[in-house]
């Protein structure tokens, strides 16, 4: 067996099986991921949520994908049909192959690639593409704004999500993600992290990863009082399940990436208690437990505001912090807590 592992075939064995070991984890996840939501979201409104297929409504995202899949893909007359299908194809498989760079602990990566932070951006930035085709190719009007919203409103909160990780990455001096997190080790356990000395990018890289994936309050693409459901207003059936499977899929690698670069992904929060993946796998949890909080209770943003926020507010502190951390780490200020690469972490 050995052997056979040590040839080019095996070796494709090898990648194919974490592939699908790290779809499969996804995949899984992402069925209590909209369990958790509407749970989440009901208990906040008082009533039950999923609660009757399954024990505890543990199946309801079971039944409700089985219902997409059977049911009939109806493409509009006038609909560009070829970039109609392709687009929600698009916007899932975007999402679920920037996972290939996430570690889940020391060695537990697909891709342990140097410029793993630089793939994820890219991976991202290109997500917005599935969302301008769905809405241009549905032919109508309601579709095509909400795309429009979607580029305009994904462009405007990535500006500010690369300048907060340019922060990370210059007290780093590291582009990996498992550097980023060696870095983050230490004997104070939580208070080690970079949550603490980039304190004030935390909540404003939180706030625009609600944006960069049209969370709400900032849902504007898919605002049901302006424009019906936005660019998805013509999809149903298993196209429509692939657009949201893409989005939660993107909302739970944000919730991946906080973990990463601020909470110290895989390290204990307490010195004596081992490091484990469970915690980064505890952690996502956590942080998708505040996105739908949020969902929940804090009413839509205008769209005039949401611009106003990306452009006016986070952009210019972001690119002062950008200013404020290179100077902390030149001059090894604060202990070293800027400059990880000059003190060894």
């Amino acid at each position: 067996m050995a052997d056979f592992l040590a040839t080019g075939a095996g070796v494709a064995v090898i990648i194919v099986a974490q592939c699908l070991a790290v779809i499969g984890f996804v995949m899984i996840s992402l069925l209590f991921l909209v369990y958790g939501d509407r749970k989440v979201w009901a208990a906040v409104q008082m009533r039950r949520g999923p609660n009757v297929v399954g024990a505890f409504g543990l199946l309801q995202t079971v039944a409700d994908a089985l219902k997409y899949v059977v049911k009939e893909i109806v493409i509009p007359a006038g609909a560009d049909k070829t970039v109609f299908m392709l687009a929600p194809m698009i916007s899932f498989v975007l999402a679920l192959i920037a996972w290939a760079v996430i570690p889940f602990n020391d060695t537990w990566v697909l891709a342990d690639i140097n410029v793993a932070i630089l793939y994820v951006f890219a991976i991202s930035s290109l997500e917005v593409y599935g969302v301008i085709m769905g809405g241009w190719a549905s032919n109508s009007k309601y579709p095509f704004l909400g795309s429009l919203r979607s580029a305009a409103q994904m462009i405007s909160y990535e500006v500010s999500i690369g300048l907060i990780i340019i922060g990370v990455i210059i007290s780093t001096g590291s582009l990996n993600f498992g550097d980023i997190v060696r870095a983050q080790d230490g004997d104070l356990g939580f208070f080690n992290w970079y949550w603490l000395p980039h304190l004030p990018m935390v909540f404003l890289f939180f706030i625009s990863t609600l944006a960069e994936t049209n969370r709400p309050p900032f849902d504007l693409p898919e605002a049901e009082s302006e424009l019906v459901a936005g660019y998805q207003v013509e999809y149903s059936s298993t196209p429509f399940l692939l657009f949201m499977a893409g989005e939660y899929i993107a909302i739970f690698l944000m919730c991946a990436l906080i973990t990463l670069l601020f909470f110290g992904g895989w390290l204990s929060p307490i010195p004596f208690l081992p490091d484990s993946p469970l915690w980064m796998v505890a952690k996502m949890a956590f942080f998708f437990f505040l996105f739908a909080m949020v969902k929940a209770i804090v009413p839509r943003y205008r769209y005039d505001q949401l611009m106003r926020l990306g452009w006016k507010v986070f952009l210019p502190m972001s690119l002062a912090w950008v200013v404020i951390v290179a100077f902390f780490a030149k001059f090894e200020l604060f202990g070293g807590a800027y400059a990880r690469w000059a003190v060894g972490g």
